[in-house]
């Protein structure tokens, strides 16, 4: 694992590729270029900026998409394509820095110091980068250039679409104080909410406010958490090669009511998927972890610790419905747009395993079907409760 400490200098970049599926789509489809792009036909998957300008966003159920944006393109989703175009970008990345953490498949951050004999100054890098992904990938890219993670994340977001903005570290927090409190990571629309309740609206009235001000009203983890962001204060480094914490999945369900037995087969589908990645990263995970997103756009996770860890499908799905069946009435009351997994706390397989009990007629089994797949397809072998159902495109992920 490499790992650098976050110097004085604004050399950290922050580069995220600009509505990634519909620009792939855009570059790959001439017709769509200017047009306003909707990726996702039941729940939308990504808009181009065209389709953002009338209100479209992703997640959003495709007939408020339609509504909101009726001249829009709808396209399905090309997910080999999206995958290829990543590691493309990707190996960009590594050509440009040494020092690249993959935080999704369409960003990164990438500490450029001690380059600069070889690459010239951060701002130097950064045009570079944007030049090079565009030249060999054919998609525009953003990036954000400042000392800290925290804030170069925030300088690209400023930036979008198709921009560039360096924050030099004697202009750090005039840069950051009149933007509104929901560019603070960990602020979302209810945190948001609670702050606007009590007149704060900037990242300048957060940070007037003292940590013991912010832990009351938002908790002591969201509390301190924002205090320090307001202030710039993220010694995070950029970290190369850091193995995951945890591996899940997700899919969105749109705003339509879903039975029990709906949800039960995106859950299944879900677990397939996520214990699949653990048994080809050769982990174990002893946490699942069940994500929710109602209605009314408030969330909610639940969570269950295994008596031993595993990446057996049928333990991890018979934890997690237990898990759900404890929150349908919470389903009910607000209505489901997202379910996701997880599977937390984990630790390599082989060592594991060899001081746990062999549970061969499981793993036997999980080891067949993960070898048809892989020989014929995921599609080769798939369960009868999924049968007949659309279950929504399997999303390109960062390896594990």
């Amino acid at each position: 694992m490499g790992r650098i400490t976050a110097g004085t200098d604004a050399t950290i970049l922050h580069a995220d590729l600009d509505a990634f599926y519909a620009s792939v789509e855009q570059r790959d489809h001439p017709r769509l270029r200017g047009r306003p792009v909707i990726v996702g036909g039941g729940v939308v998957l990504a808009a181009s900026y065209e389709a953002k300008a009338c209100g479209v966003r992703t997640a959003m159920g495709g007939g408020q998409a339609r509504r909101l944006c009726p001249h829009a393109v709808v396209v399905p989703p090309r997910m080999h394509a999206y995958s290829a175009a990543s590691k493309a970008v990707f190996e960009v990345f590594d050509d440009t820095s040494p020092l690249v953490e993959g935080i999704s498949i369409d960003e990164a951050f990438l500490d450029v110091s001690g380059l600069r004999r070889v690459s010239g100054t951060p701002t130097d890098i950064a045009v570079d980068l944007r030049r090079r992904v565009l030249d060999r990938v054919g998609l525009p890219i953003t990036v954000g250039v400042a000392r800290t993670k925290f804030l170069a994340k925030v300088a690209s977001g400023v930036a979008k679409p198709d921009g560039l903005l360096v924050v030099p570290p004697d202009q750090e927090l005039a840069f950051l104080h009149p933007l509104p409190v929901e560019r603070l990571w960990g602020v979302g629309r209810v945190t948001a909410e609670k702050l606007h309740r009590r007149g704060i609206a900037t990242v300048a009235d957060v940070a007037a406010l003292q940590e013991d001000q912010l832990v009351a009203l938002l908790g002591a983890g969201s509390g301190r958490h924002l205090h320090a962001l307001a202030h710039n204060r993220d010694p995070r480094p950029v970290q190369v090669g850091r193995r995951r914490r945890s591996i899940g999945s997700q899919r969105a369900l749109g705003r339509r009511p879903r039975s029990a037995a709906e949800l039960d087969a995106v859950l299944v589908a879900l677990v397939d998927r996520v214990t699949r990645r653990l048994r080809a990263a050769d982990r174990v995970g002893r946490t699942v972890v069940l994500r929710l997103r109602f209605g009314d756009f408030t969330r909610a996770t639940r969570s269950h610790t295994l008596p031993q860890p595993t990446a057996d499908t049928a333990v991890v799905l018979q934890a997690l419905r237990a898990v759900l069946a404890d929150a349908r009435p919470l389903i009910e009351a607000r209505g489901i747009t997202l379910l996701g997994i997880s599977i937390a706390n984990l630790d390599d397989a082989r060592a594991v395993q060899l001081c746990l009990p062999f549970d061969g007629h499981g793993r036997a089994l999980d080891a067949a079907l993960d070898g048809v797949r892989d020989r014929f397809g995921t599609a080769a072998v798939t369960r009868a409760v999924l049968l007949g159902r659309d279950l929504g495109p399997s999303v390109p992920m960062l390896p594990d």
